[in-house]
C-alpha cells in the first residue's frame, strides 16, 4: 500500500507529520507550481540533519529508503513508490535520513505555494491536524 505523508510548520514553528490519503492527493496535484520537476539521487546511508523544504513540493520515493523525522520525534518510513509533501519552507525543518545500502532515487515536482499550503491545510481540502 502506498503511503502519503506531509510535513508542515505549525504555528510554533515546529514541523508535523501526517498521513494523507489518496483522494487528498489527487486534489493536491491539481496544484502543480512553477519550477523545474528534479530527479534526485543521493546515496545511503545518510543523515540530512534539521532543514527545510527547499520549496512546495512532492517528492516520489522511486529507489531506497528515506526516513523522515520531526521535532517530536515522529518517524516515516518511505519506501519506492511512496509520496512526502514537503510544505514546511520555514520553521524548524525535519530530518531526512537515508536508510540502507545504496541510491536513494526521488522525483520532486513543485507544488503552488499559497496560504493554505502555509498553514498547512493542504490546499483548502478541508484537513487541517494543525496543532495551534
Amino acid at each position: 500500500m502506498v503511503e502519503i505523508v506531509t510535513v508542515y510548520p505549525g504555528a510554533d514553528g515546529e514541523s508535523r507529520i501526517f498521513d494523507v490519503t489518496t483522494d487528498q492527493f489527487a486534489e493536491i496535484v491539481k496544484h502543480i507550481g512553477e519550477g523545474p520537476t528534479r530527479l534526485n539521487q543521493n546515496q545511503s546511508p545518510s543523515v540530512d540533519d534539521y532543514h527545510n523544504a527547499s520549496r512546495v513540493q512532492y517528492v516520489v520515493h522511486l529507489e531506497g529508503i528515506s526516513e523522515i523525522e520531526v521535532a517530536d520525534g515522529t518517524t516515516k518510513s518511505l519506501h519506492p513508490g511512496d509520496v512526502l509533501i514537503a510544505q514546511d519552507t520555514t520553521g524548524h525543518g525535519h530530518i531526512t535520513r537515508g536508510v540502507g545500502e545504496g541510491a536513494r532515487i526521488s522525483m520532486a515536482v513543485p507544488l503552488e505555494e499559497g496560504p493554505c499550503s502555509r498553514r498547512g491545510d493542504i490546499f483548502g481540502i478541508g484537513h487541517s491536524p494543525r496543532i495551534d
